[in-house]
């Protein structure tokens, strides 16, 4: 059974890579206005019944309500601030598990976030990409890498080679100009024109803009993670939930998505504040992982030092 959701795992990747190429400015809205509410309120139904991984309950609401002020905030270094520092709180709170480390966390960010703070405009950058490219393609990419260090599947590991090796076609050969279609052009330009300034700032490189290489990219990553989280429903068993609850968490997705395409300004807000919520609750989950692939990656180490 696992090896046959791999297999189409794994369909499901190169199907996404291949509408890449085909329509990629049509895949990124339609992928992050259909597929992104079924995953937003999905995965929060699943973080709901394991706790958010944190040790309160009223913690996540204050998670949700600081990510929906977010959501109106307009200065993107504040906006970075506030995204920063739920994140800090959440890896204390989930990822810590001694005074020590909880003391050592807490030095570190402080020394990162007034680094960040001297450099202008590194929060606005951060702020624009952890809930966009680092959320949808770093952190499930810890994901992946963490399953199959655990499993020792070989298809799994290989999965991740593939996913990287897309990325990287993607940037060295990407869609022609001329899949672009003007109308969509637009309408991402105004809601995913700010990724392509700050990935420029994080890298370095002067004049970025979104373009159809950026786009393709940005279309595959979140398709794919959307994919990743839905493939996921045996392994996870995100869908073993009541039928009413299934149906209320369908029709709240349907409700959002036909907001977009009611009025796409009022409706792409609405989304915006939806996917930062999940974003947010998400941080705690993100931690843990990032905390538990560091343990086994050093483990790892030490047993081969050890044999060596």
């Amino acid at each position: 059974m696992k090896r046959a959701t791999d297999a189409i795992h794994m369909g499901l990747m190169f199907a996404a890579l291949g509408i890449t190429y085909l329509v990629p400015f049509e895949l990124l809205l339609l992928s992050y206005v259909v597929l992104g509410p079924a995953h937003y309120f999905t995965e929060i139904s699943w973080l709901h019944d394991r706790k958010y991984f944190l040790p309160h309950r009223s913690i996540p609401i204050a998670l949700a309500v600081i990510a929906v002020i977010a959501a109106l905030i307009d200065n993107a270094s504040w906006f970075g601030f506030v995204m920063w520092m739920a994140f800090v709180v959440c890896v204390l709170l989930a990822a810590a598990t001694t005074p020590l480390q909880s003391t050592a966390l807490v030095m570190i960010a402080i020394g990162l976030t007034a680094a960040m703070a001297m450099n202008g405009s590194s929060l606005a950058v951060l702020g624009i990409l952890l809930p966009t490219l680092i959320h949808v393609s770093l952190f499930t990419l810890v994901f992946m890498v963490l399953g199959a260090v655990r499993s020792g599947s070989k298809l799994q590991a290989l999965l991740v080679v593939l996913y990287l090796a897309a990325i990287l076609i993607l940037l060295v050969a990407p869609p022609s100009a001329e899949t672009q279609i003007p109308a969509f052009a637009r309408v991402t330009q105004e809601y995913f024109g700010n990724v392509a300034p700050a990935l420029g700032r994080l890298l370095g490189i002067a004049g970025v803009k979104l373009d159809t290489k950026l786009t393709s990219l940005l279309a595959f990553v979140y398709t794919y993670h959307y994919l990743n989280w839905f493939i996921k429903a045996e392994v996870i068993r995100w869908a073993d939930i009541s039928r009413t609850r299934l149906a209320l968490l369908a029709a709240a997705s349907a409700a959002s998505t036909a907001l977009y395409f009611y009025d796409y300004t009022f409706g792409f807000t609405v989304l915006l504040a939806l996917s930062l919520v999940h974003v947010v609750l998400e941080f705690p989950l993100n931690a843990l992982a990032l905390r538990q692939l560091g343990t086994a990656i050093g483990q790892g180490v030490w047993q081969r030092t050890r044999r060596a």
